[in-house]
């Protein structure tokens, strides 16, 4: 895709100007490369992730007809797209008025600045333009020769277990990568040779009776764990992983193809996961910096009921759903007048004087210092955790909500500070999605794997859980089995390949 082109005129002395003030407020990046587009263009991109080249699937189509829609229709609107590689490309409306386009670039340089400096986008590939295009390129290939109805089933599958991740391999550099793979390197050498004492068949047909040991795995098979495919081997140190797509990636009876499908999908998935764990504060940290960067700089005088009117519309909260936008940018300026005045601490908080309280100023001037450090280290959990106070919740009027049957609106549940905050965290543990780990890949002792749902408070929905299991089912080709507790007590389910079912109660 050739769609977009490279801004020049007003919008490149805009840019310089823009990019100044950000530099003058401290902001560090890499180098934002701006591009125009018309709006079906940025439809397109945003239904891709914003990414120009992806692999060919039906997913990416359909969000893009809805964000389509949605424009016609009058129900949303795409201002920018920014992209976490390195140079960051960012798109522009070509339609937007100058006073759009002086907000979404100080926008743009907020969101650059979280992905440089934020922990948890510290090993993302700054490179994944590529990576995407050549994933693409791949797939198309096994289109080609596979089919695209096969590939796209397959992937349709995998798809369904993006959420089955770990977080702590966002904290694997190149390094401890590097280091990783020559021990498996060495660990399977040595196993060759282990073989080789055994064995004195050549690699071809070792290779062969391992490929056939895979493919006796059909489905309807009832497995016994032998020396061509040792679940019982697998499965010793399989508890407890949380990286579901990579285990099936390395051990599931599939075709090379379907795990070069799987390991590109998952890294694809691991890329877009600091985003998903912050979106509360990278959002928060560029509406921050669009707000500073206009109201204090940039924007003129005949330019500030336009600039209220897009700002307040990107600011709105609805009662169905917290708005990252506005929950972030309120949180960051709380914090800054806070270490600004030195409402923090000991001393503050055991203070029982609210008149006094009220006027707390120590003006200690820390507040921008701190925001830029509290960018630095966090994500939404552990931000929402530490700096969500009883007086901001108020101040800001967060309750939680309830859909009542008998009116038929959603109303005020509760107005309890711990509850609000309590319901708010668990909404981002593991970004919203269950938390699910292997028990067992051997389970009965049939090589049919068993998985927990780690319960957080939230019981599993077991109609997702239904669909996910059948995908899983597709891929492992053996009945996969979930324990989940409901009313403190353990449940395990099955899907055998025909139905989902409880086993055990």
């Amino acid at each position: 895709m050739n769609r977009s082109k490279p801004i020049q005129g007003e919008l490149l002395r805009l840019k310089e100007e823009i990019e100044q003030y950000a530099i003058d407020y401290g902001l560090t990046y890499y180098p934002v490369v701006f591009e125009v587009c018309n709006y079906d263009t940025i439809c397109i991109l945003a239904a891709q992730g914003g990414f120009p080249s992806r692999y060919p699937h039906w997913r990416f189509g359909m969000e893009y007809d809805q964000l389509s829609k949605g424009n016609i229709y009058g129900f949303q609107k795409i201002y920018e797209l920014v992209i976490n590689t390195d140079p960051c490309y960012a798109y522009l409306l070509s339609s937007n008025r100058i006073v759009d386009q002086k907000l979404v670039m100080a926008h743009v340089y907020g969101h650059a600045d979280f992905f440089k400096n934020n922990a948890w986008f510290r090993t993302t590939d700054k490179r994944m333009m590529d990576v995407m295009a050549n994933h693409g390129t791949k797939i198309r290939k096994y289109m080609n020769r596979y089919g695209q109805d096969k590939v796209e089933i397959f992937i349709d599958a995998v798809n369904s277990l993006e959420n089955l991740l770990d977080v702590n391999v966002l904290f694997e550099t190149a390094e401890v990568v590097r280091k990783r793979e020559e021990l498996e390197k060495t660990a399977h050498e040595e196993e060759l040779r282990e073989d080789d004492d055994d064995d004195v068949r050549s690699k071809v047909l070792k290779s062969y009776m391992k490929s056939k040991a895979k493919n006796e795995l059909s489905p309807e098979e009832v497995v016994v764990p032998n020396e061509k495919y040792d679940f019982k081997k697998m499965d010793a140190n399989v508890k407890g992983t949380r990286d579901i797509m990579k285990f099936l990636m390395q051990n599931a009876p599939i075709e090379e193809w379907q795990s070069d499908i799987i390991g590109c999908l998952r890294e694809e998935a691991y890329y877009f996961l600091p985003q998903r764990m912050t979106k509360i504060m990278n959002e928060g940290w560029a509406s921050y910096w669009h707000s500073k960067i206009m109201t204090n700089k940039a924007l003129k005088s005949s330019e500030i009921i336009d600039f209220a009117d897009v700002h307040s519309g990107v600011m709105a909260m609805s009662p169905k759903s917290i708005n990252p936008y506005k929950i972030g940018i309120e949180l960051f300026r709380d914090i800054e007048h806070r270490w600004d005045t030195g409402k923090f601490g000991k001393e503050y908080l055991e203070c029982t004087d609210m008149k006094k309280k009220e006027s707390w100023d120590m003006k200690l001037g820390l507040g921008r210092e701190k925001i830029f450090e509290v960018r630095k280290s966090h994500n939404d959990i552990t931000f929402l955790d530490e700096y969500f106070t009883e007086e901001f919740c108020q101040r800001q009027q967060i309750f939680t909500y309830k859909f009542n049957p008998r009116t038929g609106r959603n109303e005020i549940d509760t107005r309890d500070f711990q509850g609000i905050k309590q319901k708010l965290l668990q909404q981002l543990t593991n970004f919203g999605q269950p938390l699910i780990e292997i028990e067992s890949s051997n389970y009965n002792n049939r090589g049919e794997m068993l998985l927990r749902h780690v319960h957080q408070g939230v019981d599993l929905d077991l109609s997702f859980a239904a669909d996910t299991m059948k995908n899983i089912f597709l891929i492992w080709k053996r009945p996969v089995n979930i324990a989940t507790v409901t009313e403190e007590k353990e449940y395990i389910y099955v899907y055998d390949g025909e139905s989902f079912k409880p086993v055990k109660s």
